[in-house]
């Protein structure tokens, strides 16, 4: 019987936390708001784009309308762009384990706050898009992750139940979602510590060493 992997973006297929994280920074830094790295892994980490932009103009006071918020996240968008294409690079393993699970017959979704054209623009760097079969994005959802709508959705299009789809994450939203969706959860420890991962059913550091059947399948 066929089983889905659900697949978040950053920090699990793409080590690029660090690149939205500057290029957040950056953009902020145009409307006049000073973040700090510590306060973005902190705060803002799970987020979608639009969500970071809103959370900090209400902070600040300034408008969130939606032409505001659009162009906030175009101009990140700019800023990380530039970045990834001098300076990708994938998660330890994540290619081979990606490359793996299609082979052995898994459906692959990714499930994430982040752009449909950045996902694009990496997969298609790394060669690996033609592996997922499923791509929902920020654009495709009302709501971000800790709601559990991206993951609902992902499943609903792959025509899987619960029990046959596992979700691989780095973020506790992302945890929080997979719950809320009734999924099992993997966590990867590259946003978080492995000990701030215990609620997940399985903590790896990254992919190097691991299989799609050392996932947690549910036994039924």
């Amino acid at each position: 019987m066929t089983s889905g992997i659900l697949f978040d973006f950053n920090g699990v297929i793409v080590d690029d936390e660090s690149q939205h994280c500057d290029a957040l920074i950056a953009t902020l830094a145009e409307y006049g708001y000073s973040l700090d790295r510590e306060t973005y892994y902190r705060e803002y980490l799970g987020f979608d784009d639009r969500e970071c932009f809103r959370f900090t103009f209400k902070r600040i006071g300034r408008a969130q309308d939606d032409a505001v918020l659009r162009e906030a996240v175009a101009r990140k968008h700019a800023q990380y762009e530039r970045t990834i294409r001098d300076s990708m690079r994938l998660v330890p393993g994540a290619a081979d384990f990606v490359e793996n699970a299609a082979l052995d017959g898994f459906q692959l979704a990714i499930v994430s706050g982040a752009l449909r054209s950045e996902i694009e623009l990496v997969l298609k760097l790394a060669g690996l898009r033609p592996h997922f079969a499923e791509i929902v994005a920020a654009e495709d959802v009302g709501v971000c992750k800790p709601d559990p709508q991206g993951f609902n959705r992902a499943r609903e299009m792959l025509d899987l139940a619960p029990r046959r789809c596992v979700v691989i994450e780095d973020s506790l939203p992302g945890l929080t979602a997979a719950r809320a969706a009734g999924l099992r959860c993997a966590m990867l420890a590259t946003s978080h510590a492995e000990d701030a991962c215990g609620d997940a059913d399985i903590v790896w550091r990254d992919f190097v060493g691991h299989d799609p059947t050392e996932l947690p399948w549910a036994h039924v």
